[in-house]
């Protein structure tokens, strides 16, 4: 199973149409070779990459940026600036959509992870990355993590 951009390569810079610098939506996002037996398919985007103060201030270790799960499993692609049909988790600052790259230190790393599952969560809009990990465990029939990076302008 593959994930990838047509606008950043892995381990490439995310351009900053995408982050909080430019217009913050979404990248658009391809996948293939998806499981034929995948009955559903998430999508988590997060930053381990934070610094301290913030790991303190919201104690957390990861930034969650975007939560998606219960997308059709013939989904493909995501395109610029949409949510595919599913289900909106919440991301860190407890908002049911993507949040751009927006880094306050310096270069990080956007983990963009794709799964492919074997049931349909039964989960409700709204839940966090830590409940759709949850109930995805001993579920996941493949996973592709695309990685993007980014930095400010200083």
């Amino acid at each position: 199973m593959k994930i990838a951009s047509p606008v950043f390569k892995n381990n490439g810079k995310i351009p900053e149409k995408y982050t909080c610098d430019g217009i913050n939506i979404s990248p658009p996002l391809e996948f293939s070779d998806i499981p034929k037996n995948a009955k559903s398919l998430a999508l988590i985007m997060d930053d381990p990459d934070i610094p301290d103060f913030v790991k303190q201030k919201f104690k957390i270790e990861v930034w969650d940026h975007w939560i998606l799960f219960n997308i059709p499993s013939n989904t493909n692609k995501i395109e610029e600036g949409k949510n595919p049909e599913g289900i909106l988790g919440v991301n860190t600052s407890k908002k049911p959509s993507y949040q751009g790259p927006c880094p306050p230190d310096k270069k990080h790393r956007y983990f963009f992870k794709f799964y492919a599952l074997d049931i349909i969560l039964n989960l409700k809009e709204g839940a966090t990355k830590k409940e759709v990990e949850k109930a995805m465990k001993n579920h996941v029939l493949e996973q592709a993590i695309l990685i993007g990076l980014y930095e400010r302008k200083k």
